[in-house]
């Protein structure tokens, strides 16, 4: 019995119906950024950013409705230069949200290059579901040639729809690399490949759009948790920048100003002047944590202590993260500890 032209016509719509079906959920929320930016087709600088809405994202690349069932969301427009605490929390939030109720198997996140770093580790230290969540940007407006969002959209939907990239926390991805959230920091003013992790190095890299991972799935070293559902503030956590001649006056007065914890992006290995070493002890003693960073950008910052005196830190530092990423750390440590006792704020930093 030959089947009626009915059914032969019906085929393919059943099979394109159950291939949609099977298709995991990934829901792509958008921030702004250069992403979404608009200039002259030769502009790379002196655009508009934050300009296109989510639903132009998913349009300008169709082919990501073969990876996943797409929904977009809307949840801010802007540079990331404007990005803060008051955006994050409710953004992390909505992160945990769609991945405990099920309506989403993974998450992307388009955001801009600028503070990219600091939204992807702060949501990674807030965020404990094995779903994963990738952090998308680009360094070309959506209108110039050889833009690199919509490629960097369409990897960035294959990673958060990939069960390879399960229990692997928030991801980076552009230029066809895959970074930690804890590592990746932007490195370059211009360049496509700017965010690396130039001690840690990439978790991976793409064929198509397929991640290839170099290493199985693990939690960076040390790296915490806060659960942030009944947050709805941070305290004040400021960075001072270190150079020759700088002024103590500034530390005073930034603590004066409300700043509740303070970051120094130090010379060198987190060395302070001479000058600031007593004013820093004092306030650290006092509940207002001084953290020793380094400008370089990248390595460990070594304990510091007054007399080699094992066991007691005189100078607190921030390891291996950076001034930015070390600033977020405190100000998550500081809102569900304090600051009263240094070890235990240290204890956070310390990478062993």
């Amino acid at each position: 019995m030959h089947p009626s032209k009915l059914e032969i016509n019906f085929l393919p719509c059943i099979l394109l119906v159950l291939q949609c079906w099977s298709l995991p959920h990934v829901t792509i929320i958008a921030t702004g950024g250069t992403i979404a930016g608009v200039a002259s087709s030769t502009a790379t600088t002196n655009y508009k950013d934050s300009t296109l809405a989510v639903d132009a994202l998913i349009e300008a690349v169709p082919q990501v409705k073969d990876l996943a069932q797409i929904q977009g969301i809307q949840f801010s427009n802007i540079g990331s230069e404007n990005m803060n605490t008051s955006l994050l929390l409710p953004l992390s939030k909505l992160v945990t949200t769609l991945v405990s109720n099920g309506s989403s198997d993974g998450v992307v996140i388009t955001h801009g290059t600028d503070t990219l770093e600091e939204s992807a580790f702060f949501l990674d230290i807030t965020y404990d579901l094995p779903a994963p969540v990738a952090m998308v940007a680009a360094m070309r407006p959506s209108t110039a040639l050889s833009a690199d969002g919509p490629f960097n959209i369409y990897e960035a939907v294959a990673l958060a729809s990939s069960e390879t990239a399960a229990n692997r926390g928030v991801m980076m991805t552009l230029n066809d690399r895959i970074g930690s959230a804890v590592y990746t920091t932007k490195t370059n003013t211009r360049a496509l490949d700017t965010f690396k992790a130039v001690e840690q190095g990439y978790l991976g890299v793409f064929n198509d759009k397929t991640p290839i991972f170099y290493y199985q799935p693990a939690r960076a070293w040390k790296k915490p948790f806060f659960d942030i559902s009944g947050v709805e503030s941070l305290p004040k956590v400021d960075i001072l920048y270190g150079h020759i001649d700088s002024d103590v006056s500034l530390l005073n007065f930034s603590i004066s100003n409300g700043a509740r914890g303070v970051v120094v992006a130090c010379t060198g290995d987190g060395s302070l002047p001479t000058t600031w070493k007593e004013t820093a002890k004092y306030w650290s003693e006092s509940g207002v944590p001084v953290i020793r960073s380094s400008r370089t950008g990248s390595s460990y910052v070594a304990p510091g202590y007054d007399n080699l005196t094992a066991g007691e830190y005189t100078y607190l530092n921030s390891g291996n993260y950076n001034p930015q990423k070390a600033r977020i750390l405190l100000q998550l440590v500081l809102n569900e500890y304090g600051g009263g006792n240094q070890s235990l704020v240290q204890g956070f930093f310390d990478p062993y």
